[in-house]
């Protein structure tokens, strides 16, 4: 384990960016057209061994038709059997012309596994990759993966891994597809590509297990909070400001708009001594894959005072760090913070999936998502997990999409706090606050639904004049 995890963290500061996910694929008839008019696709291996710590798959994209071609369009399948039935990978980019920032790497099962092939890895582009004119191509694409845990990986029996491809050449064993349709490759028998519908065909079935609160609370004190499952937070520690005071009473509710709405009110007056922070938490961690939900009102400015500090507003699932770097920790946050901070020197929102952490010296493994823009005001945050892709959406667009590498060991809390990171960025002593909104929280447990499915769910539990439910399980 202390080898595998050194070998982890060194992936994680050496390449330039790392990406991972699945997707289930569809199963159609094989398609085969080395085209003459679309893309051809030459590989080479630096990594020929038929064992190996990682296989090395080097791509040139070449464009063989006669108009310009966005990369952001065009897919690549890598095709590979799976190392044992539970096997895992990580994705990196060591080197691009295009530049690894513009690169994307996910993982995917077979619909119609063959004795060569029950895995793949998809290489993408995003929009900063920009376009091929005609004849032209994407240069070095330096790629890797290996399995989570660094065992060593068997490349003899990988459909697409050529040992004598030293050198660049045109390889049919990789499939390439622009705008959806394949145009160069052969996939193993059954396996033609085909990209997964992004919303459900159905509605979902009805009856899984949910928790869903509305807020109708009279106060912090109201017993309903407690025998609900949720904790109002009072006890010290991080984060946020040492010697700060974490105050229940500061979380209020009020009725906006015909709906209970919880707020929760952060206020400071330069000092640690005089800093309330606020936090709601259940008390049960028993959520883990499915569909989780909130409308939550993020804000730039104090309800009072002068502007400036550090904040964080949030909406988050977490379990405990059992130890530095421990695997089977989980954490998938939405991240507000409106005055900057982290470095950064203005309002970013965050999506962040977490592997794991070690906090002395400070050692990250996550997978993150951002937007720097205000986002002010009343928003709907999806987040779902399901047993191989992390999906964050924002007011139901699809905002970031993590990897198989994080999805969650344990079961997690439902949380949501608000907190200052330090007293720099406003240093005055005059007292201020700040408000962060909470319309509602929804978990539906083992169940994708989509941001539509989610508003539908929302209207029912409200026509039906339901302010809570939970029949979600103990874990």
């Amino acid at each position: 384990m202390r080898l595998a995890k050194n070998r982890l963290r060194a992936t994680v500061h050496t390449a330039v960016a790392v990406a991972m996910g699945a997707a289930a694929l569809t199963a159609l008839p094989a398609t085969a057209n080395a085209a003459a008019d679309g893309l051809s696709v030459q590989y080479r291996t630096s990594a020929p061994g038929a064992g190996a710590d990682q296989a090395e798959p080097w791509f040139k994209v070449k464009n063989t038709g006669t108009a310009s071609v966005q990369l952001s369009g065009v897919k690549i399948r890598y095709y590979f059997k799976a190392d044992s039935a539970g096997a895992s990978y990580r994705f990196a980019c060591s080197w691009a012309v295009k530049g690894c920032a513009n690169v994307t790497g996910t993982f995917g099962t077979l619909s119609a596994p063959t004795a060569t092939a029950d895995r793949y890895l998809e290489i993408g582009f995003t929009s900063g990759a920009g376009s091929l004119a005609p004849g032209a191509d994407t240069g070095d694409l330096q790629l890797r993966f290996h399995q989570s845990n660094w065992a060593s990986l068997n490349q003899s029996d990988d459909y697409s891994f050529g040992a004598s491809q030293t050198s660049y050449g045109d390889w049919s064993k990789v499939t390439a597809q622009l705008a959806g349709t394949t145009v160069w490759g052969r996939a193993p028998g059954g396996n033609g590509p085909t990209d997964p519908p992004t919303d459900p065909p159905t509605d979902p079935p009805a009856g899984a297990p949910t928790l869903f609160d509305d807020f109708n609370y009279s106060g912090h004190t109201d017993p309903r909070i407690s025998a609900n499952g949720w904790n109002v937070r009072s006890n010290s520690g991080g984060p946020g400001v040492p010697g700060a005071t974490w105050a229940p009473e500061k979380v209020t509710f009020a009725t906006t708009g015909g709906n209970s709405v919880m707020n929760l009110e952060t206020s400071t007056a330069g000092t640690a001594a005089s800093t309330r922070q606020t936090e709601i938490l259940t008390k049960a961690t028993k959520f883990k894959n499915g569909t989780y939900a909130a409308r939550v009102r993020f804000n730039d400015a104090p309800r009072y005072g002068p502007d400036g500090d550090r904040l964080v507003q949030t909406f988050f699932t977490i379990n405990d760090l059992k130890a530095p770097l421990a695997d089977d920790y989980a954490e998938y946050d939405f991240e507000y913070l409106p005055n900057g901070g982290w470095g950064e020197p203005a309002n970013i929102l965050y999506t962040t999936s977490w592997e794991t952490y070690q906090a002395d010296p400070w050692v990250a493994v996550n997978e993150h998502t951002e937007a720097r823009q205000s986002y002010s005001g009343w928003h709907d945050l999806v987040l779902t997990i399901d047993n191989s892709t992390i999906k964050y959406y924002i007011d139901g667009q699809l905002f970031g999409t993590h990897g198989s590498a994080y999805l969650p060991e344990r079961p997690m809390s439902i949380n949501f706090n608000q907190w200052l990171i330090d007293l720099a960025g406003q240093t005055s002593t005059t007292a201020r606050a700040y408000d962060q909104q909470v319309d509602y929280v929804l978990h539906v447990k083992d169940q994708v639904l989509t941001p539509a499915q989610v508003t539908a769910k929302l209207n029912a539990y409200r026509s039906a004049g339901t302010t809570f439910q939970d029949t979600v399980p103990g874990s």
